[in-house]
């Protein structure tokens, strides 16, 4: 580690120890010191979200971390953000590759996101953002994007707040089982369609209860958990907040599930299309407001939404198209958009309509935008910087709002979503506008991610390949 390393790192993280906690429920570096010194934890997880949408790191000893890397940092390989879901290393990302020998990148803890992680012994939690070992910060990181945005925002004078709806499907197959048995045959926790069903619900409250109270535990404000229609779907609800503190609790809560659920000797899959039932969504739910509190999409007096707002929608829907790798980043993922499916598949807007990809609730403070688009296996961060960016892009060019969609959006004429990923990336790839908002390097990032996933998926003989073609062909 090179002084100038530690010079880095000790400074925006000194500075970060000075930040109040999110909630009483979260810890101070002063707590978590106290605690590792009194033998209450014993482990802290460093974490950053990947390209994928999950959590990498490293588990760091309690005594190690007050007494070393509070002052001096620490780092992990590069390769992290170039790798595809198998953890493969994978050639032609401009960021780090073999010839450049795979080097490191610092780890800037945001003391504001520590918390305990309840349902493992005496161990805690801290989110992190990514820098070269130079100080300067890592563009393609996912966490990255959605802080350049939001900060975008805040310098119109606006915090950008938003609340995901997650959905997954449960198991009663651990996941050691499930692979075994390559993903087949597998028991759905419900028989039967148990959307809104106190009865389904109730089936599986045991995992539902455990996690929706250890997450209140470590910090969150959990409002709700409902039966979903396809067999053993289930959403739990949390409260909106700042866009990354959503991203942060949503990444937390999805690496919980399911890590609760394997210690049930259960399963949670949050892949958007996991059978040819309904699939899993993650409608974000977004609004903005100025910096001091005040109603930015709603005039009181007239009873109406703002011209900021329907700025905001414009953008949203006009980008939608070019960002859709951002709020879909999987070939799975538009398995989802099907007609009559409650997924999306115009580039339309309504007023409470379920058929619209952006549906408007609300009144007041509660004016917002539900984007019905992205599903379970969205990285939160890269939905919500799409979303932002699209807004804030609505609001600087003043978009003029299209006609409002009445009736059923799947029978209109409306532009569609992209139905594959190859379409979306194509889209997103020679978008003049995603160069404009995120910057030429994420482009080129995220396009070499989705060609990866092609060239993959393209090559992989499927089931319904063999299943068509062994005796037939």
């Amino acid at each position: 580690m090179t002084p100038n390393h530690v010079t880095t790192a000790t400074t925006a993280q000194t500075a970060a120890a000075d930040s109040p906690t999110r909630n009483e429920r979260m810890l101070s570096v002063e707590q978590l010191t106290r605690d590792i010194t009194d033998g209450e934890i014993d482990s802290v997880i460093l974490a950053f979200t990947d390209m994928q949408g999950r959590l990498q790191g490293k588990v760091i000893h309690g005594g190690f971390f007050a007494d070393s890397v509070l002052r001096d940092g620490t780092e992990a390989c590069n390769y992290l953000l170039a790798v595809d879901t198998d953890m493969n290393t994978v050639d032609g990302y401009s960021l780090t590759s073999w010839d450049t020998g795979y080097g490191d990148m610092e780890f800037l803890l945001d003391y504001q996101t520590i918390r305990r992680v309840p349902y493992l012994e005496k161990t805690a939690i801290i989110q992190v953002d990514l820098a070269t070992t130079d100080g300067r910060p890592v563009p393609v990181s996912p966490r990255s994007l959605l802080r350049a945005q939001q900060d975008k925002a805040a310098g119109r004078g606006l915090k950008a707040l938003a609340g995901t709806e997650l959905e997954f499907v449960m198991y009663e197959d651990s996941y050691e089982s499930a692979s075994e048995r390559d993903y087949r045959g597998l028991t759905p926790a419900n028989r039967y369609n148990v959307d809104y069903s106190i009865l389904g619900s109730m089936r599986v409250e045991p995992l539902l209860r455990d996690i929706r109270n250890a997450m209140y535990a470590a910090g969150m404000t959990v409002e709700s958990a409902k039966g979903e229609c396809n067999l053993g779907q289930h959403e739990i609800a949390f409260k909106y907040d700042d866009v990354v503190t959503t991203g942060d609790n949503h990444t937390f809560y999805k690496l919980s599930a399911k890590h609760m659920a394997s210690q049930r000797g259960q399963s949670i899959t949050f892949m958007a299309k996991p059978n040819q039932r309904e699939g899993s969504s993650c409608h974000i739910h977004m609004s903005l407001r100025g910096l001091d509190g005040s109603l930015a999409f709603w005039d009181s007096e007239k009873g109406e939404r703002t011209a900021l707002y329907n700025h905001f929608i414009a953008g949203i829907l006009a980008t939608m198209r070019e960002f859709t790798l951002f709020y879909a980043p999987n070939i799975n993922s538009y398995k989802r958009f099907a007609k009559g499916s409650f997924a999306p598949t115009a580039v339309a807007w309504g007023l409470d309509n379920r058929t619209c990809a952006g549906r408007l609730v609300g009144e007041g403070y509660g004016a917002r935008i539900e984007n019905r688009l992205p599903g379970a296996d969205a990285n939160p961060y890269l939905a919500m910087s799409a979303m932002l960016a699209g807004g804030l892009y609505g609001i600087e060019h003043e978009l003029e709002l299209p006609a409002m969609m009445q009736g059923n959006a799947y029978d209109s004429d409306a532009e569609h979503v992209p139905h594959t990923m190859a379409e979306a990336r194509d889209l997103f790839a020679n978008s003049q506008i995603a160069r404009e908002v995120f910057g030429e390097e994420v482009v080129k990032h995220y396009t070499h991610y989705a060609d990866i996933e092609l060239e993959q998926y393209n090559a992989a003989v499927t089931d319904w390949e063999v299943r068509r073609g062994f005796e037939r062909h």
